[in-house]
């Protein structure tokens, strides 16, 4: 808790919660007894830091291994095909919110702090907005293994240890963020839609052809 502790000190704007707190029920769940000993030191000889910024590949080879890939498609999937894939990088912000059609289980191979809303928040309409007052945030200890309920609007982690960054390894069905192969109209919620099972919505500080939904203030996290 002395991480969190000097989370909190360092960001009274925030109300940063355990990720064991009942508060993040709303969210997703905490997954006790899976197997990924394999997974960490595989993204551990894989992963390379990079420069800043956050990295993001949706399917990796070398953490498909069959072993690992049963342990998560079997126990949590209900067999239905899944990527594994990373996150990793440096983040304060929020930046973004996005959702898909299936939850996304993570390993938190650092620590890492969680910027989360729930879907049924967002206002429809003539414009698609979301308000980031409405977000709240969670802090993870490295090693946790959650799942994000399709219901829960998220983007990157925030990383806790500036010399650190983080690397979360990202669950999710097979081909979630793979390039869109055909046009889409965008009316309604598809508006949203930015790769295959990808619906984002961005803060206007961090607006780069996405559609801008996120009204209020661009959160930032004060790291260690």
């Amino acid at each position: 808790m002395d991480t969190l502790n000097k989370l909190r000190e360092k960001n009274p704007h925030l109300n940063i919660l355990p990720v064991t707190d009942p508060a993040f029920a709303r969210y997703g769940q905490i997954h006790y007894g899976l197997d990924t000993e394999r997974l960490v030191k595989n993204v551990l000889d894989y992963v390379k830091m990079p420069d800043g910024v956050v990295a993001y590949e949706a399917s990796i080879s070398e953490l498909e291994d069959e072993r690992t890939v049963a342990e998560l498609q079997n126990k949590v999937y209900g067999e239905m095909p899944i990527e594994i894939g990373l996150c990793y990088g440096w983040n304060t912000k929020l930046n973004g919110l996005e959702y898909h059609k299936g939850n996304e289980l993570t390993v938190a191979v650092t620590d890492l702090v969680l910027l989360l809303g729930d879907y049924r928040d967002i206002r429809f309409g003539e414009t698609i907005t979301y308000d980031t007052s409405l977000v709240e945030a969670f802090y993870v200890e490295a090693g946790t293994v959650f799942e994000l309920y399709e219901s829960c609007l998220h983007y990157a982690a925030v990383h806790v240890h500036d010399e650190k960054g983080f690397i979360a390894v990202i669950v999710l069905p097979r081909g979630t963020n793979e390039p869109l192969k055909h046009p889409v109209e965008k009316k309604a919620e598809n508006r949203l839609l930015w790769a295959v099972n990808k619906w984002l919505m961005v803060h206007p500080e961090a607006a780069n052809g996405e559609y801008v939904g996120l009204v209020g203030d661009n959160i930032t996290v004060n790291t260690l």
